[in-house]
């Protein structure tokens, strides 16, 4: 007789395991909590379109984009996913991508993300969408165009495995360092 609970008590005990290990998942992730409403790992359902401001002449891709209610008003925080571990410091280019994909859903969505994320494989920051990284985000964009343009562009780093990596190596010509 009392086998006729035995089994009603198990899915109890799976469920309350399931649950637990999901939110164990989703602090791991990095992600806040909110629903996710643009991806681009794939990893779901088909990768979505890139974010388009003509205003700033920006296209990209976050890897995630979650929607959260802070303050009695809901905004798209983009969260950037690196698979490295944290650096000392994050590196700039980093936080001018992150800083790009606020300007990014600030367009799309009409609303200011008040920070981004950079999940790095063993933590996340919360980077603060500033006044001074918007500035900065639109004066390195302006720069990028500007050398476009030119044939000679001096590269802007010492870092072979960075040479090693790049697409660009044979535009590099005697200045490459890999």
């Amino acid at each position: 007789m009392y086998y006729f609970w035995l089994l009603p008590l198990l899915f109890i005990v799976i469920g309350l395991w399931l649950l637990r290990w999901g939110r164990q998942s989703r602090q791991q992730s990095g992600l806040p909590t909110g629903e996710i409403t643009y991806s681009d790992t794939g990893m779901w359902e088909k990768v979505s379109d890139p974010l388009i401001s003509r205003r700033y002449g920006l296209v990209g891709k976050p890897d995630y984009l979650v929607e959260v209610r802070t303050k009695g008003r809901t905004m798209q925080i983009p969260v950037e996913v690196k698979s490295g571990k944290r650096p000392a410091a994050p590196r700039e280019g980093h936080i001018l991508q992150l800083g790009a994909y606020c300007l990014l859903v600030e367009e799309q969505y009409g609303i200011t993300p008040a920070y981004g994320l950079l999940h790095y494989a063993d933590a996340t920051l919360q980077i603060d969408f500033t006044a001074s990284l918007r500035r900065q985000v639109i004066e390195v964009a302006d720069a990028i165009r500007r050398h476009q343009q030119t044939h000679d562009v001096a590269r802007t780093h010492q870092d072979p495995l960075r040479c090693r990596n790049c697409g660009y190596q044979q535009a590099c010509g005697p200045a490459r360092l890999a």
